[in-house]
């Protein structure tokens, strides 16, 4: 990283009173190292969650040089997969329990990262928020309809802290690519987009004819604090089959498949194409649907209104590895996006279709990946024929924590704050209640209900908190 003697040095003398009290019009010019770097500020994290993702995104946000970690909490701190974070920081505080690390810490940071199974995004971020911390939470933001409508509230309260969902695609080329394309008139009147993520489940297979959630195991691991891993779910006593990434599959728990990829692969169709949330959402395929856990594989319509200057457009979701979507004419392969994360589960192996997505217009089909990955036109001939016609694309000034922390600085804002995830988050929470009664429904987007079925009105907001986690839901 640039020290602020090698960027005075560098700059030379006319430029240091400058860069000791910058212009923002100078500010700009810097790379967010740099800035961090004159400036000598450090935004002060504590990271809830070490483990697995956790420690991927704690590493991501050190390498900017922009922050210092003050606090690490965790509800499993013996487990082996928060080692690595723990051995690299030594002497910094540790918890076990995040309201804790509030209560007894919260002077010390400005900023919460969050990193922990879906269930637990909403109570950390409540939190955080109405004690004044910017916050950055892994996606999907929420677990329910009502979760993300009170975060977005809250923020909305909190203008001045930085709020940003862990979709790290929306801070790469293809973020700017569609916004481009899109302000240039190539990306216009989008009628349908197909969605898919066919990889195998993240999650164990299980018996789609149990008739009850797993019980608990004989022993509890040592050290784990599990009635704060449990939240406002009800009691559950331990099962591995909770535990690490087992949780993702659980409607208790987790979203999904769709909570997990959806953010990744639908985040700039949603937000660029301004679709807010659906009238239908329906199930059109199911295999081993149960009452406990996600389908194996589920194929699922979303239909969304015309907008202002903007036709109707549907958006078909594919998952499962056996449930793939048909291909349209001219689309060649499926190129996978090595710069997707890695996991604790191992890595994703190669499939015949990796995680991506297919855009209908009324002129052009586009093909594009997962994350960050870029669109193309297809087929070959009709992108040959545009290539004159596209806009450049602009690089993007920094990366997805880069962003949030400049945002906490007060330099830029965030890419992805609960105002515009949060109803991308919503999409899904409609799309889980689809899942899990295997049904066609009908919402009223200005009353925000269903109008066909009152068990999936009761699922927007879930059961009632767990005593004493109610008070996350009034903040």
């Amino acid at each position: 990283m640039t020290t602020r003697r090698e960027f005075l040095k560098k700059m030379g003398a006319s430029a240091a009173g400058l860069a000791l009290m910058p212009s923002d019009g100078f500010a700009h010019m810097l790379t967010s190292k740099e800035w961090a770097a004159v400036r000598g500020d450090k935004v002060k994290v504590a990271c809830i969650g070490i483990g697995n993702q956790g420690a991927y995104d704690i590493e991501q946000f050190e390498k900017t040089g922009m922050v210092e970690v003050v606090a690490l909490c965790d509800v499993d701190l013996d487990g082996k997969q928060c080692e690595k974070v723990l051995t690299s920081h030594p002497g910094v505080r540790r918890f076990r329990d995040f309201r804790e690390l509030f209560d007894k810490a919260g002077n010390d940071f400005e900023a919460v990262l969050a990193a922990v199974p879906d269930h637990m995004h909403f109570p950390i971020a409540m939190l955080a928020l109405s004690q004044g911390k910017h916050v950055y939470v892994e996606k999907p933001l929420c677990r329910t309809f009502q979760e993300a409508e009170l975060l977005m509230a809250n923020a909305r309260r909190h203008p001045e802290l930085a709020t940003q969902v862990g979709n790290q695609g929306h801070s790469e080329a293809n973020y700017f690519q569609f916004k481009a394309w899109q302000q240039a008139g190539i990306i216009k009147d989008v009628t349908a987009v197909t969605a898919h993520m066919n990889n195998w489940r993240r999650w164990h297979p299980y018996d789609s004819n149990m008739l009850k959630m797993p019980g608990g195991d004989e022993t509890l691991p040592t050290g784990i604090d599990w009635n704060t891993w449990l939240g406002a779910c009800g009691w559950r006593d331990y099962s591995e089959k909770y535990h690490q990434g087992n949780w993702r599959s659980w409607y208790e728990f987790g979203m999904g498949a769709l909570g997990d990829w959806g953010a990744h692969i639908l985040d700039t169709v949603h937000e660029f194409l301004r679709l807010g949330l659906p009238y239908e959402v329906s199930m059109k395929y199911s295999k081993g649907h149960n009452d406990f856990f996600y389908p194996y594989s589920s194929t699922i319509l979303f239909r969304f209104a015309a907008r202002k200057g903007m036709p109707p457009c549907d958006i078909t979701w594919y998952d499962g590895i056996d449930n793939l979507p048909p291909l349209p004419e001219g689309y060649g392969t499926s190129e996978y996006n090595p710069n997707i994360p890695a996991t604790n589960q191992g890595e994703t192996p190669k499939m015949e279709l990796n995680p991506g997505k297919i855009i209908y217009s009324k002129t052009l089909t586009f093909k594009g990946g997962s994350h960050g990955s870029t669109l193309e036109i297809i087929p070959r001939e009709k992108a040959e024929a545009m290539k004159s016609k596209l806009p450049e694309v602009p690089a993007s000034p920094s990366n997805h924590y880069e962003n949030f922390l400049l945002a906490c600085m007060g330099r830029e804002k965030t890419r992805s704050p609960f105002e515009v995830n949060g109803v991308l988050s919503q999409v899904f929470c409609l799309g889980v209640i689809a899942q899990r009664l295997n049904a066609q429904l009908l919402f009223d987007t200005k009353t925000k209900r269903f109008t066909n079925n009152d068990f999936a009105n009761a699922l927007l907001t879930g059961l009632p908190p767990r005593r004493g986690w109610e008070e996350f839901y009034k903040l």
